[in-house]
């Protein structure tokens, strides 16, 4: 069902030609899910299930159609974007070049996160070059590490970070993408995919719904613009077989991209749809993780894509 309904990329509208030398900025920010846990190719039949779930296993899938098509070169190679840039300060050491494989927060090139195929559909659509900064770190809650300023108590040393480092990539960004020197670069959306530990937490979960509002105003002032279109990524592992603490973040999540204050132009994305079953996937233990299946990044990082075209501003 869903392969009929997620298109590739070329099916997008796309934006007249930029008329001035402008970057189109992303920021995609949270923690684990959003570093990035999809597995590309690692088969080993202990650790990683024989490949079951992996980005080579479901695109060699019948029935995959031409889903995966604009992933790979003619001769098997992955593609390069020289369109859509992509910077991750890991913990393991600077990632920064053309979108591809390999943006997660692993050493090497064997994983994908919400960027991969956000960047693919973006790049599509939009006329001038793309870049996307991620700034992500496993296993940090929304109500300590990224606690925003307007939340009261000590702002999240994870959301002072995660500002510094989108200043930082702006200023280094001649340096980094020599292709893309001389351009303006102008943000034009905020995704945020996080939830996990603070759904764990029941004092967390209670002031869920207050702290996703604070941040998403909080962001939108820090970055100086106060109608930044923000998208935000249901914590949908498990699907709908999620219990009750889950249901409670995600109702959190619904209620605050509700709230007013936020505006209009705020989306919150489904994601429970994308999940996959343990033993399809290639790590069966890590639900937290959506059991690494690529699959479900891939349509997760599509689906929070659509909803930031659907917010742009119109040329």
């Amino acid at each position: 069902m869903l392969s009929s309904l997620v298109l590739a990329p070329a099916g997008l509208a796309t934006d007249p030609p930029a008329a001035s030398g402008s970057l189109a900025v992303f920021v995609l920010a949270g923690q684990s899910n959003m570093e990035g846990q999809g597995v590309v190719d690692l088969d080993h039949p202990e650790h990683y299930n024989g490949g079951r779930g992996t980005l080579e296993y479901v695109m060699a899938a019948p029935g995959a159609g031409d889903r995966y098509d604009h992933l790979r070169n003619t001769d098997g190679t992955w593609v390069v974007r020289d369109d859509v840039f992509v910077r991750f300060q890991t913990r393991h050491g600077l990632k920064a070049g053309g979108l591809s494989i390999g943006f997660a927060g692993y050493e090497g090139k064997h994983h994908i996160g919400p960027e991969f195929q956000f960047g693919h559909v973006v790049g599509e659509a939009i006329a001038e070059p793309v870049l996307l900064i991620k700034t992500a770190w496993g296993g940090k809650s929304l109500f300590k590490d990224f606690r925003p300023p307007s939340s009261g108590g000590d702002t999240g040393p994870y959301y002072e970070r995660m500002l510094l480092e989108i200043d930082e990539a702006l200023a280094v960004m001649a340096t980094e993408f020599p292709a893309l020197a001389g351009r303006r670069p102008v943000i034009r959306g905020f995704v945020w995919q996080q939830g996990w530990n603070d759904m764990v937490d029941a004092t967390a979960r209670a002031e869920y719904e207050d702290n996703l509002v604070n941040l998403i105003l909080d962001v939108r002032t820090a970055l100086k613009s106060p109608d930044l279109p923000v998208v935000i990524g249901e914590l949908g592992n498990d699907g709908e077989n999620a219990g009750p603490p889950m249901r409670e973040l995600r109702a959190a999540q619904v209620a605050a991209t509700s709230r007013p204050e936020v505006g209009d132009a705020v989306r919150f994305v489904k994601t429970t749809a994308f999940a996959r079953p343990a033993q399809e996937s290639p790590n069966t233990g890590h639900g937290h993780h959506w059991y690494g299946n690529a699959e479900s990044y891939f349509l997760i990082g599509d689906a929070l894509a659509r909803a930031m075209l659907e917010l742009l501003p119109k040329k």
